[in-house]
């Protein structure tokens, strides 16, 4: 029974849970690239009385630096076993995910700031880097993990690993041992 809950617990972390602690470890780091840079823009550091200053100018900008940073940490460590070899269809396919996450942000911090009226940075933080932040990461992450990332992906580059295990099966002979000597040359009589 335990060697059943072993290979049980072991395929759900290959085949999800090991995906969403990388995911939340690079979204941890988008998120504090994101909140800092809103709350920056928001107080006005960079200056006052423009766009970036306002509530869905500031989290444009941050989430738009997030996104970039999210790509190439989700691209280079969470899912880089299937990472596609167009890096440009693969990052096209991301930015539209991660624009409808960033909507998903935009709509709460917009219904809490224009239609309830709560325009403090507190509230404009909650409605954002928390209610938006929980609904867009859940929809990214499914998203990102089975579609842009998709195991299935015609061009991705696991699919050349797979063809090349699959050569290595059909063609050479399976190693005996984790590290094999080469076999000595025969002395001809």
């Amino acid at each position: 029974m335990s060697i059943q809950v072993v290979s049980v617990v072991e395929r759900l972390w290959h085949g999800l849970l090991a995906y969403a602690v990388k995911f939340g470890v690079v979204g941890l780091i988008g998120l504090v690239i994101d909140v800092t840079l809103f709350n920056l823009l928001r107080v006005g550091v960079f200056g006052d009385d423009h766009w970036a200053q306002s509530a869905i100018g500031a989290k444009t900008i941050s989430t738009s630096v997030a996104i970039v940073f999210n790509w190439l940490g989700n691209r280079y460590w969470t899912f880089r076993k299937h990472r596609r070899r167009n890096y440009v269809r693969e990052f096209a396919e991301y930015l539209v995910v991660s624009l409808g996450g960033m909507a998903i942000a935009l709509i709460c911090l917009w219904v809490s700031h224009h239609v309830f009226g709560f325009t403090s940075l507190v509230a404009d933080n909650v409605a954002t880097n928390v209610v938006g932040l929980a609904l867009g990461t859940a929809f990214r992450f499914l998203l990102y993990r089975y579609w842009v990332y998709a195991h299935h992906r015609a061009d991705g580059l696991s699919n050349l690993d797979r063809v090349e295990e699959a050569q290595r099966t059909l063609f050479e002979e399976p190693a005996t041992s984790a590290i094999e000597a080469p076999a000595a040359p025969r002395e001809r009589p």
